[in-house]
């Protein structure tokens, strides 16, 4: 009884602070993206300070605050071995983006520059000289901060796109990423938001619908396909040297395309289905997936041992069929696992392992 007391207090605070992340989110976003660009340059820096203060400092507190209430919450249930990589790794990643970073270099701004690309061209709008969001930032940062931010976007790249080679999808969407990743991980429990039916125990996200599947499958390849249009869109812009007619409202386009189709309703899917909404659809992450294909990710079953107790079921955020192929002993290799272990962490009796090319050949059981 204690522990079940507990245990809920635990889930009802997660669920306070994932209420106020997405109500302050909603409220500042709208108003730093909508209305400060029509008001006083006083308000607009007041309403961007706030933005800032949003995104870093107190998006940093709360990784670290519902990673430990995350992790108290799983213990009661499973051994969180591979969790507590998933929660360290967010905390790690936050702790240099939103706040070495920015006093390092004296960006506050610099996050938006550790979104990888096709996720978001950012860094490619600064690069070409004849954007607006360029000539912005240039009288705001001046040289040497555009060059900074540009090394720094650079960098992420290289990072993201080595760690994926090593450790498969694993490294981007379960580890570092501050979009989406991030918030599916430290809220875990507390997804979704409102309501929980008899398929969506506490502490797991439930298994979507074929019908659901097939629409978020329709939008991964849609969203793939314009953000793949928008990179070599930039990258034309910045090769060949052109302001082509309508820059502007391309760059209108994006910004609102942010907001609504990422930002929004990631987290409508956070209030009413799962913690990994947006990861169904996210451009990067399925760019990622092949990548990781390519390292060799996948989930290695030991046949003989699986109890068919569908706990590995149960706790994948992406609905994936694990049992299935634990039963034959095969290994589960899907382009939707972001890697986050969930499964590996839940089985009673250890047949499940992580597994890329570059782990089993130099790490040991993951």
């Amino acid at each position: 009884m204690t522990v079940a007391v507990v245990t809920n207090r635990e889930v009802r605070v997660l669920k306070c602070l994932l209420l106020i992340y997405i109500l302050l989110g909603l409220i500042i976003a709208g108003l730093n993206f909508g209305w400060a660009p029509q008001a006083s340059a006083q308000s607009r820096e007041v309403m961007l300070a706030v933005w800032q203060i949003y995104e870093n400092q107190f998006k940093t507190v709360l990784i670290v605050v519902c990673s430990l209430l995350t992790l108290a919450f799983v213990r009661k249930r499973e051994i969180p071995r591979m969790r507590r990589f998933n929660l360290l790794g967010f905390a790690s990643a936050a702790l240099v983006v939103h706040v070495a970073g920015p006093l390092l270099t004296g960006n506050p701004d610099l996050y938006f520059f550790a979104m990888p690309l096709p996720w978001s061209t950012v860094g490619l709008r600064l690069a070409a000289g004849s954007s607006t969001f360029y000539r912005e930032h240039l009288i705001q940062w001046g040289a040497r901060g555009v060059g900074t931010a540009l090394v720094f976007f650079a960098a992420i790249h290289g990072i993201v796109l080595t760690g994926t080679l090593l450790a498969g999808r694993r490294w981007q969407c379960s580890t570092i990423c501050l979009f989406n990743g991030f918030a599916s991980e430290v809220f875990d429990p507390a997804f979704p938001l409102i309501g929980r039916t008899a398929d969506r125990p506490a502490g797991g996200p439930g298994r979507l619908g074929r019908g659901m599947l097939r629409f978020l499958m329709v939008m991964r390849w849609v969203l793939l396909g314009f953000s793949l249009v928008l990179t070599f869109f930039w990258l034309g812009i910045i090769v060949f040297d052109v302001e082509p007619p309508l820059m502007y409202a391309l760059e209108t386009f994006e910004r609102y395309k942010y907001l609504v189709v990422e930002l929004l309703l990631a987290m409508v899917f956070w209030t009413v289905l799962v913690g990994r909404g947006y990861c169904y659809y996210c451009p990067v992450g399925t760019v990622l997936a092949w990548v990781g294909r390519a390292a060799g990710q996948k989930i290695l079953t030991t046949k003989g041992r699986c109890i068919g107790c569908g706990k590995c079921d149960s706790v994948c955020p992406m609905s994936i069929r694990i049992r299935e192929r634990a039963l034959e002993g095969q290994p589960v290799v899907d382009l939707r696992c972001v890697g986050c272990c969930h499964c590996v962490d839940a089985c009673p009796v250890h047949a499940l392992e992580y597994s890329t090319a570059f782990l089993r050949r130099f790490g040991g059981r993951r």
